[in-house]
């Protein structure tokens, strides 16, 4: 079998001295009926009777191929752990095998190579792999155990480890992360999507759970009780679909990709492609709507639809205000143009019993320059609990004797922080207009709905703005709600 097509080597069928004759010049099969030839990185597969007698083989040609990490060698050289994903014998070894080969000219590098197929078969590996260390597995079973015993023993800088299909080994990538070492594996699946619908491996990505809100939480998401979140941070910072040979979706940043996918909207990845010529191309994915219109200071368009439109020229043609593919067509659109708005200063954040790596999420997110300070001597603001605060502990009472400011949060939540920022960074200032543009935006869109347009998205605003935006709906007898998330919430305008 090639890439792009069959050729059959004879019409006769095999005998059972054909596959005795391979089987004896070959190596031993270990558990997973594998074996190889010494120092290549050919493979031999067996399929065996209900006796265990092998009456088949499957033979694959190994090859070190050098060149292939260049598509994403600058995102295995930042240092964050990276997972690859793609179907059977699209390259995903191969890629592994040249990303151990470049790691390990300028880091301590373990290979975890369970069935020979990184470094090939026998005790001294291929050459392909470089200066990386590779550690055997006796049994694939165990992979999670050797695993486990290249960190404690060997003290790598990066593990590679091929075929993470256990949830053992799911748990002992996770327990290698948190020590601070790099990882760069492969997993069975094609895409994001799927891997989450995965209950052994999807948490590698943080997994899913069923969360029930409140009725007053509810009520301020505009969603139903029911809703489904990330369950905890993931195991691999970024994320790569392998769609073609030469072709591949990248997520930057896999938690923010798994909360866009759990609230509906669409994934929209990095693509990177090589051309014939041998070119690497990159078509850079859109930012978030939020960090796009606050860190940037873009021009956004919002119409009767829903949508938002990007200027001429951008990628982006979607939003994440989309919601009805077969919605009218465009009737109503309303320009708000940010880019006047003055930059944002950097702030020195002092977390006390707060989460630094949330925090960091949250700031991320919103695009803000929030800077973490190691001592209270050196923050412009002190954020921490509320038990914190009323134990009166060291920090606190230092923090208040010099005057800093201390912002108290409810629960160490990034939601909880990303509130707190939005008001230290005076975001939703930012997104203010003055009165008569909020009025005059807002009596476009009850018009827009009075000729016949389903609903009608309004810009983010402030709680004052939107208040107003709500009472001149309600004059108009129309309906409204408030939807989203500070500084993000917007109104809604629609009829009953």
């Amino acid at each position: 079998r090639f890439v792009d097509h069959e050729l059959q080597l004879d019409e006769q069928d095999t005998k059972r001295d054909d596959i005795d004759h391979v089987v004896s010049r070959i190596g031993d099969f270990d558990a997973d009926n594998r074996a190889g030839l010494e120092r290549t990185l050919h493979r031999i597969s067996a399929i065996r009777n209900r006796h265990g007698v092998i009456v088949g083989l499957t033979c694959r040609v190994g090859r070190a191929v050098y060149g292939t990490i260049e598509i994403i060698q600058d995102l295995v050289e930042s240092g964050k752990s990276i997972l690859l994903l793609g179907k059977p014998g699209i390259g995903k070894t191969t890629m592994l095998r040249e990303s151990a080969r470049i790691l390990a000219e300028s880091k301590r590098v373990i290979i975890v190579d369970t069935s020979n197929e990184i470094g090939g078969d026998g005790d001294v590996p291929h050459p392909a792999v470089g200066k990386a260390r590779r550690m055997q597995v006796s049994t694939p079973s165990l992979q999670h155990e050797v695993m486990i015993e290249a960190v404690e023993n060997h003290n790598p800088e990066v593990v590679i480890i091929d075929e993470i299909g256990r949830e053992l080994e799911a748990m002992a990538a996770r327990t290698i992360a948190e020590r601070g070492v790099q990882l760069v594996a492969t997993a069975h699946g094609r895409t994001l999507e799927n891997l989450l619908l995965n209950p052994t491996l999807s948490d590698l990505v943080g997994g899913i759970e069923s969360v029930t809100l409140s009725d007053e939480e509810a009520r301020r998401r505009g969603t139903q009780k029911t809703v489904l979140e990330r369950r905890s941070p993931p195991t691999f910072d970024m994320l790569v679909e392998l769609q073609e040979r030469d072709r591949l979706a990248v997520h930057q940043d896999v938690a923010a990709a798994v909360d866009t996918l759990v609230r509906g909207y669409p994934l929209q990845p990095e693509i990177r492609w090589r051309d014939a010529a041998n070119e690497v191309h990159v078509e850079k994915a859109p930012q978030p709507a939020a960090a796009r219109g606050m860190a940037q200071g873009t021009r956004r368009t919002y119409s009767a639809s829903g949508e938002e439109k990007s200027e001429p020229g951008s990628r982006h043609a979607e939003s994440r205000y989309l919601r009805n593919a077969s919605a009218p067509s465009l009737a109503y659109e309303q320009a708000v143009d940010l880019s006047e708005r003055r930059p944002i200063n950097k702030i020195r954040i002092y977390p006390y019993g707060v989460a630094r790596n949330r925090l960091q999420q949250a700031a991320h997110r919103l695009g803000v320059p929030a800077l973490i300070a190691r001592d209270v001597s050196e923050a412009d603001i002190v954020m921490t609990l509320r038990a914190y605060y009323r134990s009166r502990q060291q920090p606190i009472t230092e923090a208040e004797s010099r005057g800093i400011p201390i912002y108290v949060l409810r629960a160490n939540t990034i939601n909880q922080m990303e509130q707190s920022l939005a008001e230290i960074f005076n975001l939703s200032e930012g997104n203010n207009q003055n009165l008569n543009e909020v009025t005059n935006q807002t009596e476009s869109a009850i018009q827009a709905v009075l000729n016949g347009q389903r609903w009608v998205d309004l810009p983010p605003a402030s709680s004052s703005i939107r208040r107003i935006q709500h009472e001149m709906a309600r004059q108009a007898q129309l309906v409204s709600h408030s939807y989203g998330k500070d500084p993000n919430r917007r109104v809604r305008i629609f009829r009953e």
